[in-house]
């Protein structure tokens, strides 16, 4: 139990560490694009399009990390099944038609409850920039 507890939480960090350096090179790129104000509908909407996608991305790859673990542990025996319960694990989906070994399944609800808050942290992200680049104070 130690061990799963142990391993939770370096996931949780990581998922942590990596969302946040996303995020921020996310943002440091999005700071010299032109204010939503000062361009068209056409070319906010791929402002806002192109930051969505790498905020899904960034989702993905957490979603990876966990999938990797799984593999690695013998949770499961290939990543596109580990990837697979990672994911609706993540997002709260839970299907609920795979689940991990008894001394594992602790590690898979607080996997629910890192894609809730990464989730979150994701959409205040994107509500920042958008409000930001639109009144011009990101600059």
């Amino acid at each position: 139990m130690v061990r799963q507890l142990l391993f939770t939480g370096l996931l949780v960090a990581g998922s942590v560490m990596f969302h946040a350096f996303m995020l921020t090179w996310l943002f440091h790129r999005v700071r010299s694009w032109p204010r939503l104000a000062d361009i068209g509908y056409l070319e906010s909407s791929w402002q806002m399009i192109r930051v969505a996608w790498w905020i899904v991305l960034t989702h993905l790859a957490e979603i990876i990390l966990w999938g990797v673990f799984y593999v690695r542990q013998g949770i499961f025996t290939d990543l596109p099944t580990a990837a697979y319960f990672s994911a609706v694990t993540y997002t709260t989906v839970g299907y609920g038609d795979l689940v991990p070994p008894v001394e594992w399944r602790l590690l898979a609800g607080t996997e629910a409850l890192t894609g809730i808050l990464m989730c979150g942290w994701s959409a205040a992200f994107f509500f920042s920039i958008v409000s930001q680049r639109h009144s011009g104070d990101a600059r």
